[in-house]
C-alpha cells in the first residue's frame, strides 16, 4: 500500500488565491523604443514597481481588516504580508545589482 503524503496535504489545504505574476509582458507605450524581445525595459521596470505597490497596498488593506476584526481568515493577511515582504526584498536586490552594474561601468576605462 502506497501513501501519497503530498496528495494528502494538498487535499487538506484550502486553495490559495491566484498571485500576480511578473511573467506577463508589460505593455509599452506606442512611442517607446522596444528591444528585440518586444518589451521595453523601462515599461517592464515600471510595471514591476506598480505590481509591488499593488501587493503592498493589498497587505496594508488586509492588515487594517485584521485590526478591525472584519477579516474572516487571518492567514490571508499573513500570506499577503509575506508576499509584500518578498516582493520588496526582490526589488531592493534588483536595485542593488543595477547600482553595482552602473558603478562597474563607471569604473571602466575608455
Amino acid at each position: 500500500m502506497s501513501i501519497d503524503p503530498i496528495g494528502a496535504i494538498n487535499g487538506a489545504l484550502p486553495a490559495l488565491p491566484a498571485l500576480p505574476t511578473l511573467d506577463t509582458p508589460a505593455t509599452a507605450p506606442a512611442t517607446a523604443p522596444t528591444t528585440g524581445s518586444g518589451v521595453d525595459f523601462g515599461a517592464a521596470l515600471s510595471n514591476g514597481l506598480e505590481r509591488l505597490q499593488q501587493v503592498q497596498t493589498n497587505a496594508d488593506n488586509l492588515a487594517v481588516q485584521a485590526a478591525d476584526g472584519t477579516l474572516a481568515d487571518p492567514a490571508q493577511y499573513m500570506i499577503a504580508s509575506t508576499q509584500a515582504s518578498l516582493a520588496t526584498q526582490l526589488t531592493v536586490a534588483v536595485r542593488n545589482k543595477a547600482v553595482d552594474a552602473f558603478n562597474e561601468i563607471m569604473r571602466m576605462q575608455a
